[in-house]
C-alpha cells in the first residue's frame, strides 16, 4: 500500500459484538476485527451490558485492525462510531459507569413509558404520539423511581455513543440523531420542552445530559492522549460525531434520498427512510426532524426480535442440524437455509407472529408475545425455520403498509446486517413485500457509515450525501417472485389476524409473569 495513503476507521458497537473496520477514501474495506461481549438478562424483559466491555472491545479491535493492515497510525486520518440506541448509562464525573447499561431490548420501563405517553404533550407528535419503554426518558424515569441513589449520584446520564465520545475525546457531547429519535428532542420546538420534563418529574434531567449537540459526521475534535495511547493511533486522528447504528447504516447504504428504505437485519430489524415532508399517524416512530440530514424527516419502523428468533431456534431446536453442519464444514445457518429452500411458500400452513420480545411497531405493545400456529406432525425443522423467516417478513410488510397508509411509499429497499447473509431470508422479504432488494459491496453498512462520517469530519468530503454516493456501491439486486407474492397474500392476512385475536391472552400472561 502507498506509504502516505489516507484511511478511515469505523467502529460499530452492536448488541452482541463490536466491529471495527478500516476503509480507503473510496469506501473499499481494508480489514475488519470483531470482539464479542455478553448481554445479561437478570429478569424477563431486562437486558444489560457492562460499558467497560465496550471499551475493551474498541481497544482490541482497533489494535488488531492496525496489526492486520500494517498501516501506520498516521495514515488513519479520521474515525467515527455508531452504537445501539437506547443504551441508557449513568456515569460519574470521570465517566465511570455507576451500573450496567440498560440496552435497547430492555423493556422494564413499561409503566414509565405509559405514564409519559398519557401526558398527551404536543412534543409527542414527533414520535408518533407514544414513547417506548426502550427510550431514554422512560428508562431514566425508571432509574429515578427504582434506583434513586444512582440517579442522584449520576453526573451524566448518557448513551453508548456519548460514552465512546468521552472515552475518545474527553468531551461530553450528544448526537442530534440520538436525542431526536430517542430523547424527545425536536428542533422545530426549540429542542427539549422544559414543561414536558417538569410534567413527568424529570425537570432536573437536563443537568445530566450533555449540552453540546452535533450532527452525524461533525468534527468533535481529535483523540485525547490517553485514548491515542490505548488504541495505538495518532493524537491527530480526527474524531467525528457518531450516532445510532441503524441510522448510520442509512449512510452506509446510500439511503439518503426519499423513496428508499434501509432494511437492517440484525438481532432486531430496523426499517429506516427519509422523507421530504413530515408523515404523521403511521404507527411507526417519527417523523423525526433533522435526525440524519438537516431538512429531512426520518421514519423508523422496527421489529424487536428477528435475527434473535432465528438464533433462538437454531440454539434450542437444531441440535441434529448443528452436528450435520459440522460434518459438512458448514455453519448451521447455511444448512438450515438449504432445508428452507425445499419448503414451499407458506410453510405448508404455518404462521409465526414475531413478537418474542413484544411489538415495537406498528402496535407498540411490549406485552405482546410470539406465536407459532398451524402445526401438524408433518412439519419439521425446515418448515419451522421458513415460517420464522416468513413471519419476520410479514412484520416488515406490516410496517411498510403502515408507512404507505400515512402517505410515504417505499420504492426500493437496501438491505444490510447479519441477516442479509441469508439469501433465503432476503428472497422471502422481497416476495412478501413485492419489492426489489439491493445489496451493497460492503455488507457492514453501519461500519462503513461510520467511516463515511469520519471522512466528512476529516474534510475529505463536503457532506454526508456526497460522501455516501462516492463511497457506497451496489453489488446485486434480488427481484420478487410474483407467484410467491400471490401465495403470501393469503398468509400475510392470517398473520395480521393473529394479534387482535390473541392480544388479551398475551397481555394477561405477560402481566402474570411480571413483565
Amino acid at each position: 500500500m502507498p506509504d502516505r495513503a489516507e484511511y478511515l476507521m469505523g467502529i460499530d458497537l452492536g448488541t452482541q459484538s463490536l466491529r471495527t473496520g478500516i476503509f480507503d477514501l473510496e469506501g473499499r474495506p481494508v480489514v475488519f476485527s470483531t470482539q464479542e461481549y455478553p448481554v445479561y438478562h437478570p429478569y424477563p424483559g431486562w437486558a444489560e451490558q457492562e460499558a467497560t466491555d465496550w471499551w475493551e472491545a474498541v481497544k482490541f479491535t482497533v489494535q488488531e485492525c492496525l496489526a492486520k493492515s500494517s498501516l501506520s497510525a498516521s495514515q488513519i486520518i479520521g474515525l467515527s462510531y455508531d452504537a445501539t440506541s437506547c443504551t441508557m448509562l449513568p456515569v460519574d464525573e470521570k465517566g465511570n459507569p455507576l451500573r450496567r447499561a440498560l440496552i435497547w431490548m430492555d423493556i422494564r420501563a413499561v409503566e414509565e413509558a405509559e405514564f409519559v405517553s398519557r401526558t398527551g404533550h404536543p412534543i409527542l407528535k414527533y414520535v408518533g404520539d407514544k414513547d417506548s419503554p426502550e427510550w431514554m426518558i422512560p428508562k431514566a424515569l425508571w432509574i429515578k423511581r427504582h434506583e434513586p441513589e444512582i440517579y442522584l449520584r449520576a453526573h451524566k446520564i448518557i448513551e453508548a455513543t456519548d460514552y465512546l465520545t468521552y472515552k475518545l475525546t474527553g468531551c461530553w457531547t450528544a448526537c442530534m440523531n440520538n436525542i431526536t429519535c430517542k430523547w424527545n428532542y425536536a428542533r422545530p420546538e426549540g429542542g427539549w420542552r422544559r414543561d414536558f420534563l417538569q410534567q413527568i418529574g424529570l425537570e432536573d434531567i437536563l443537568e445530566k445530559w450533555p449540552s453540546t449537540i452535533y450532527y452525524l459526521g461533525e468534527r468533535v475534535g481529535t483523540l485525547q492522549a490517553l485514548a491515542a495511547k490505548e488504541l495505538g493511533l495518532s493524537p491527530q486522528t480526527v474524531v467525528a460525531q457518531g450516532g445510532i447504528d441503524a441510522y448510520t447504516g442509512i449512510i452506509g447504504l446510500n439511503v439518503v434520498h426519499p423513496g428508499r428504505l434501509a432494511l437492517v437485519l440484525g438481532s432486531s430489524t430496523v426499517h429506516l427512510a427519509l422523507s421530504s415532508q413530515p408523515v404523521y399517524n403511521t404507527g411507526v416512530w417519527g417523523p423525526y426532524p433533522d435526525a440524519v440530514l438537516p431538512g429531512l424527516w426520518a421514519l423508523e419502523g422496527g421489529q424487536v426480535s428477528t435475527g434473535s428468533i432465528v438464533k433462538w431456534f437454531a440454539d434450542n431446536f437444531a441440535y441434529q442440524e448443528f452436528q450435520e453442519a459440522e460434518r459438512k464444514g458448514l455453519s448451521v445457518y447455511q444448512l438450515l437455509d438449504e432445508k428452507v429452500s425445499h419448503i414451499p411458500p407458506g410453510s405448508e400452513g404455518l404462521v409465526v407472529l414475531d413478537y418474542w420480545q413484544g411489538n415495537r411497531t406498528p402496535y407498540r405493545d411490549p406485552l405482546a408475545r410470539g406465536v407459532i400456529w398451524g402445526l401438524t406432525l408433518k412439519h419439521g425443522v425446515g418448515h419451522l425455520m421458513r415460517a420464522i423467516y416468513e413471519g419476520t417478513a410479514y412484520g416488515t410488510r406490516h410496517i411498510l403498509d403502515s408507512m404507505a397508509g400515512g402517505g410515504f411509499k417505499v420504492e426500493e429497499v437496501y438491505a444490510c446486517g447479519g441477516g442479509a447473509r441469508s439469501h433465503q431470508w432476503l428472497q422471502i422479504h422481497a416476495d412478501v413485500c413485492n419489492l426489489p432488494i439491493s445489496l451493497t459491496e460492503v455488507a457492514e453498512a453501519p461500519t462503513l457509515g461510520s467511516a463515511i462520517c469520519a471522512a466528512v469530519g476529516a474534510n475529505r468530503y463536503p457532506d454526508l450525501v456526497t460522501a455516501s454516493e462516492k463511497m457506497v456501491k451496489v453489488s446485486h439486486r434480488i427481484e420478487p417472485d410474483p407467484g410467491h407474492h400471490e401465495i403470501y397474500q393469503f398468509y400475510y392476512h392470517k398473520y395480521l389476524d393473529t394479534y387482535p385475536r390473541l392480544k388479551d391472552l398475551m397481555q394477561d400472561v405477560a402481566r402474570k409473569l411480571g413483565s
